[in-house]
């Protein structure tokens, strides 16, 4: 068992979980991810590593309530145990050789991108990071990002926090303005990813994406993370999560990611209403 350090809410939809996994956080990267249970009989949902501890063997996650399990696992407090916690899993964020860096994160994809941040400013690369959100009550981690960032751009839909715009707008902004980047790195809503991956592609910018699809066992044996990058069927589990973002074919992974939508409404609605009873 795999106990809950500690719980933050980051937002009305987002909450931060520090859970007490030694060998994972020992071995742990930036850009890799953990598969959990919260009980049993519960279901395998993979969330990336958001941060970790090894001194104190801890690993952070930070996850949206989305489904059934993100809301049984949101009803867990601090002392409470998870059943699994697997990892680290996936391949880690190639950091090797850079020297310029433009990270962008768009909502609670902007968990994944703030250990990537954290490690290139470690290694003494400089980093400009460039978040999105839809609007002020939704913003997170904003001052671990301006902590670990060289340059901090802050982008809302509606303006009430930041500057008003898409990370799309702030990147394109820094490029014009004649800012030389060894590579972008992109992580957020697919449909994001493929417009920053459009904008570097006319620049000739090499672009990472890291892509997050529907996981079931993480080892590339079930074949429901599969996606075409560059004509090819690769698996996110264990060829990524990050790939060449200008090979990558988002309108099929937008399509594949659109399935579930409708059942994970359904299973979280069912599971809220069971909570509810038993209260």
């Amino acid at each position: 068992m795999f106990e809950i350090l500690q719980k933050q809410i980051l937002n009305p939809y987002v909450t931060l979980m520090k859970i007490h996994a030694p060998r994972v956080a020992a071995k742990a990267e930036p850009g890799q991810f953990i598969i959990l249970r919260t009980d049993s009989e519960g279901e395998r949902i993979p969330f990336t590593i958001a941060d970790y501890d090894r001194e104190n063997g801890c690993v952070t996650i930070i996850f949206q309530i989305v489904g059934a399990t993100t809301e049984k696992l949101n009803r867990l407090n601090v002392g409470d145990s998870v059943h699994d916690f697997v990892g680290p899993l996936g391949r880690a964020t190639e950091t090797d050789g850079l020297k310029k860096v433009a990270v962008v994160g768009g909502g609670v994809g902007c968990a994944i991108a703030y250990p990537v941040v954290k490690k290139l400013s470690g290694l003494g690369v400089e980093v400009h990071s460039i978040v999105g959100f839809r609007n002020s009550e939704l913003v997170i981690l904003e001052d671990e990002f301006r902590a670990v960032s060289s340059e901090f751009v802050l982008m809302t839909d509606d303006g009430s926090a930041g500057e008003k715009g898409l990370v799309t707008d702030a990147l394109r902004k820094l490029i014009e303005k004649g800012e030389k980047y060894d590579r972008v790195i992109t992580i957020g809503p697919l449909i994001m990813m493929k417009f920053v991956c459009g904008l570097t592609k006319e620049y000739s910018i090499p672009t990472v994406a890291s892509m997050n699809p529907i996981m079931i066992d993480g080892t590339g044996m079930c074949g429901g993370c599969r996606l075409t990058v560059g004509g090819e069927t690769k698996f996110a589990c264990v060829d990524g999560p990050e790939f060449d973002g200008h090979l990558i074919d988002f309108d099929e992974a937008m399509k594949r990611g659109a399935m579930y939508k409708s059942f994970e409404r359904q299973t979280h609605e069912e599971t809220c209403n069971l909570f509810k009873e038993a209260e």
